[in-house]
């Protein structure tokens, strides 16, 4: 599911976000202190994210230490599941 989980985040960012559907987006790579997401994405990133795996998201946790990147993101939605 982990797999699944970051594939479907990073299908989300790259098409939403970067209009640029067919990018690969690294588990690794910085999102939100690469500039690659900002803040009013990370809104919609977090709205996402309850939206679609039922996790609550409180406004102090949109961070770089939760989302900078697509692991970061996708631990923190498994230990809120």
């Amino acid at each position: 599911m982990t797999d699944e989980l970051t594939t479907i985040l990073a299908r989300y960012i790259a098409a939403e976000f970067l209009k640029q559907p067919d990018r690969i987006i690294k588990p690794d790579e910085p999102l939100l202190s690469s500039g690659l997401v900002d803040s009013f994405h990370l809104v919609d990133l977090s709205l996402f994210v309850e939206k679609n795996f039922g996790v609550r998201i409180d406004d102090a946790e949109l961070n770089a230490s939760s989302f900078d990147n697509l692991n970061q993101l996708t631990a923190f939605i498994k230990e809120r599941q």
